[in-house]
């Protein structure tokens, strides 16, 4: 179904993170921006289509106006809201905004630590943009940071704080099916596998809360009322978002995972582990019945490969890119 494609070399190898693959397809120039996270390092590749022509830049987390502060960047992510795109990186330090090219920072945040020593570390991580002009970022109290987006320049405000969850957020996923009439539209994830889904507008509604199995959620995605979310045990779970009801439970990887991400033109899913294993999967939802189903439909083996991150390259799931940790290359396949 699949076969790989010539390789994109990047500056430096992948961090062993969950989710370390941050995907932006720019159509109307025939470029793919890629970005991996490798210490206190965001490498940015932009990528022609066919892989043959690629420019590199490299962005540091350093505090403003401070030279020394680097820390350790937890996650990279695009961020593509209805106005404009941007690229959002969180760290130990705080959360910052970027133009999709990297070439601007246009935002900074700083995280609020503590006076006194704690066991506990403090940074952020679960990046996710929600319709129409909001981007939430999770941090690791487990509240839930929501930025309110102007349409352009740096006026970019924190406009709520979400704390439901009490463990450290590992995801968030707003819905990708393009739908408007979703009554869900975001969905968290935490440490402790439990999942919050929300209904954003001017002050954001906690619609349901599905506990979890003291087994962290590292991925989440979240797919016209579906949320798709895997585990450390390897599994992947189907819940309906608003009731909670669990749809289908599948034994997919015999390792923790790493990344989930979805086509939300065709349904297609992809999750990848630390079992070296890339699994593409087809969900079908049945509007009668308030059903899904997810049906196993190919295997991509990176042998000896820790795989972090795995990221759909379009909406149709035409192509797919895979990272790994200590692996100086993002790795690509597309359908035969």
């Amino acid at each position: 179904m699949y076969h790989k494609e010539k390789s994109i070399p990047i500056k430096n190898s992948a961090s062993a993170l969950y989710n370390n693959l941050g995907v932006l397809r720019i159509a109307p120039r025939r470029l793919t921006y890629f970005t991996v996270v490798h210490a206190n390092v965001v490498n940015m590749v932009s990528s022609s289509w066919d892989g043959l022509d690629c420019s590199h830049r490299q962005l540091q987390s350093k505090e403003p106006n401070v030279a020394t502060s680097a820390s350790l960047i937890m996650q990279a992510a695009f961020c593509s809201l209805q106005s404009r795109e941007l690229l959002v990186v969180t760290s130990q330090k705080g959360i910052q905004m970027y133009e999709s090219d990297g070439s601007i920072m246009v935002y900074w945040h700083a995280l609020d630590t503590p006076e006194t020593t704690t066991a506990q570390a403090v940074f952020a991580r679960g990046i996710s943009a929600v319709p129409e002009n909001y981007i939430c970022v999770g941090v690791s109290s487990g509240s839930i940071l929501v930025f309110d987006v102007p349409s352009k320049g740096t006026n970019i405000s924190l406009s709520e704080v979400l704390d439901e969850h009490k463990e450290s957020i590992t995801d968030m996923a707003s819905e990708c099916s393009g739908s408007q009439e979703c009554i869900a539209d975001l969905v968290s994830a935490d440490d402790g596998g439990n999942l919050c889904v929300w209904k954003s507008g001017e002050e954001f509604q906690l619609l349901h809360k599905i506990h979890g199995f003291d087994m962290s959620c590292s991925s989440v995605k979240l797919w016209k009322g579906t949320v798709v979310a895997g585990y450390g045990t390897g599994q992947i779970r189907l819940y309906e978002a608003v009731t909670g009801i669990l749809h289908a439970e599948v034994n997919a990887h015999a390792r923790w995972i790493n990344s989930l991400d979805i086509a939300p033109f065709s349904g297609l899913l992809l999750s990848a582990a630390e079992d070296s294993l890339v699994r593409v999967w087809h969900l079908n939802l049945t509007p009668e019945t308030n059903s899904v189903e997810i049906a196993h439909l190919h295997n991509e083996c990176v042998t000896d490969t820790q795989i972090c991150g795995a990221k759909f390259c379009d909406n149709d799931g035409y192509a797919f890119a895979v990272t790994g940790y200590d692996l100086g290359e993002i790795i690509r396949y597309t359908q035969t």
